[in-house]
């Protein structure tokens, strides 16, 4: 059955692991000739790197053509076009719509306007599903289980879609999650309601140093993203609140990850680069075997689809 992925909120348990294990199968595997025939959108009204191209290579290793944009600028947008006759006049021509765009909202109104699915590539400040996915993978792949775990998020918890994904996506599996943040940027009250609606336990912190984040399994840091200020002055006064620096790593577990959204700008050290608790870069390879599930899920393929796939290329 085709359907949209708006949000991560409804999912449960067990649709988050089914798609975990497609996302394995497609790591294991990822060139297949699964989507041959059919065409995926990418609809960017903001600027993307890595989410645009890896749902585009995504889309191309599995036998997809690609068609959109990644610049507004180019599309009838610019004459008045709404956007519900853009995505009516896109789902002529695809069999799925990719669509990032900068107001919050706008997938779910994409969704119940479009004859096709659509998947959410990031809307605003609001949820952003498919980083999910490959968070929860890289999560995972790394401790090895997604339950019981220490998640601390540092940085930009109040504009940060991926840390309000991510939260929501947590919630079937007994987190406790360690909030770090200036007051400007603190994770909104209405997300730390939910934490209490649904027993998520939650410690919010000012202070960033190696004692604070000694216990953590994974560090989730996050870039002050300027483009969400309309006020640049309370942006340059906020913006390097929450470095990492390499030596606050000194009392860190062993088995603990640092994950990065990405683009980083100065919030993580270079040097931790080398160092074994850094994984974002690892991070953002994980995504093309998540967002390859996740555009077959929305397609209406199954894990066992995948699973007794005879198209794989080698």
């Amino acid at each position: 059955m085709k359907s949209s992925l708006v949000t991560i909120a409804g999912h449960s348990r067990e649709k988050i692991e089914y798609l975990l294990e497609m996302a394995k199968e497609f790591e294991a595997h990822p060139n297949r000739r699964l989507l041959e025939g059919k065409v995926v959108a990418t609809l960017f009204f903001e600027p993307s790197t890595r989410t645009r191209l890896s749902f585009e290579t995504a889309a191309n290793r599995l036998g997809a053509r690609v068609i959109g944009f990644a610049d507004p600028k180019v599309t009838s947008g610019t004459k008045g076009e709404t956007l519900k006759d853009t995505i009516m006049m896109v789902s002529n021509y695809a069999d799925v719509i990719v669509m990032r765009h900068y107001l919050e909202g706008a997938a779910q109104y994409a969704s119940e306007v479009a004859p096709v699915p659509i998947v959410n590539a990031g809307d605003g400040a609001n949820q952003h599903p498919s980083q999910t996915m490959l968070d929860l993978y890289s999560i995972y792949k790394t401790q090895g289980t997604l339950d019981n775990l220490n998640i601390y998020m540092v940085g930009d918890l109040k504009y940060g879609r991926t840390v309000h994904s991510l939260l929501m996506a947590m919630r079937h599996f007994n987190p406790t999650f360690h909030f770090i943040a200036p007051d400007e940027l603190a994770m909104p009250q209405h997300y730390k309601d939910y934490c209490a609606e649904h027993n998520i336990k939650y410690v919010e912190h000012k202070d960033f140093d190696a004692d604070v984040i000694s216990n953590a399994d994974i560090l989730y840091m996050t870039r002050v993203q300027r483009e969400r200020f309309s006020d640049l002055i309370e942006y340059e006064r906020v913006k390097d609140s929450y470095l990492l620096k390499e030596h606050m790593l000194c009392k860190a577990k062993s088995n603990m990850k640092i994950l990065h959204p990405l683009p980083r700008v100065n919030e993580i050290e270079y040097s931790i680069d080398d160092t074994p608790y850094a994984y974002y870069f690892q991070q953002a390879g994980n995504g093309l075997f998540a967002r390859q599930a996740l555009i077959c899920d929305c397609l209406g393929i199954t894990l066992d689809d995948v699973k007794n796939d005879k198209t794989i290329i080698d």
